[in-house]
């Protein structure tokens, strides 16, 4: 007779435990886990103790953390444990350094079918986030070394760090890393995004001189990020650049940065041009404001647009789009 699996045998049961309502049963049967060798068992238990919300696993998570690390490369294949519980570490707001600090600085290298790998990019990335919270003198100053890290991912949590906790020297640092620009366009998205989510006006400026960036890519992170942003003069600055260069490529970005906005503004102006544009241009007008087709109100308001022009392609190309 085959001997059960016992990894498999934990991870069926933690899948089952993601569901069970009791938090107490949950925490005493998680610190458990955490203390397994499997560094997949580890990192699933994490990942519950994450989405769970449960703080009273602090301690054992930081204890695992630091027993994976002593030879990670061994006891953590594809950093997968180490980097679940950073994340959970952080979402639980854990304020302590030490984890973040030997995962910020941490490099893994494994094979893979090309040249190997660095495993641990993503690591650094949250570790970096964390670090920004914490009461660590020098986390700036760690942290902005990973905006010239050899992987994306850690360039990502870098600037995300610097955005959310960097403060006036976060948002120079961010500047400099757009204009130097970036290899991985969501890195200078990320940029872009994290200057304008301290909603000053010198922001808007900066991040819609890329609007016409040589860079197709580039192009259309800056004006995703106004979109996203919601503040009035990215708005006005979009419809703006609509009435005055909107084409090709460009013209699509344009409308789904505005459909993105949800700004009253910005839809009555989508809404205008799917009255009188052409039927190409209203068809994409319809097809941006369809990232709300869950939305009563926005269905209802573009079908009755749709009514009013009295053309049945359009109607079949608003069924479409907003099908359930």
């Amino acid at each position: 007779m085959t001997k059960p699996d016992r990894t498999q045998q934990a991870l069926e049961r933690l899948s089952v435990l993601k569901t069970v309502a009791d938090d107490a049963l949950v925490v005493k049967e998680l610190k458990s886990f955490l203390a397994e060798r499997s560094n997949l068992i580890v990192a699933k238990a994490a990942k519950i103790a994450r989405e769970r919300g449960l703080p009273q696993l602090v301690p054992e998570l930081v204890g695992a953390f630091h027993k994976l690390m002593k030879d990670p490369q061994r006891l953590d294949k594809r950093c997968a444990a180490v980097t679940e519980i950073a994340m959970a570490l952080y979402e639980m707001d854990y304020c302590e350094p030490d984890v973040y600090r030997q995962g910020l600085r941490h490099v893994q290298m494994e094979t893979s079918f090309g040249p190997p790998i660095d495993v641990a990019a993503a690591l650094r990335g949250i570790c970096a986030q964390g670090l920004v919270r914490t009461r660590y003198p020098q986390a700036l100053e760690d942290v902005v070394s990973l905006l010239v890290d050899a992987e994306a991912p850690a360039r990502v949590g870098a600037v995300k760090a610097l955005a959310t906790n960097g403060g006036e020297a976060g948002a120079l640092a961010l500047r400099l890393k757009a204009l130097t620009g970036d290899r991985d366009v969501e890195v200078m998205a990320e940029c872009f995004t994290g200057l304008l989510s301290a909603g000053r006006d010198s922001a808007v400026d900066f991040v819609a001189a890329y609007a016409n960036s040589g860079d197709g890519e580039v192009s259309d992170a800056a004006i995703l990020a106004l979109g996203s942003s919601r503040l009035p003069k990215a708005i006005d600055l979009l419809k703006e650049e609509w009435r005055r260069t909107a084409r090709g490529a460009i013209r699509k970005t344009l409308l789904l940065a505005l459909a993105t906005s949800r700004d009253e503004g910005a839809i009555t102006f989508l809404l205008s041009l799917l009255d009188d544009g052409s039927m190409l241009i209203a068809s994409e007008v319809i097809a941006a404001l369809a990232i709300h087709k869950n939305s009563e109100h926005i269905r209802q308001i573009v079908g009755q647009a749709i009514e009013q022009r009295g053309q049945r392609a359009l109607l079949d190309v608003f069924r479409r789009e907003f099908a359930a």
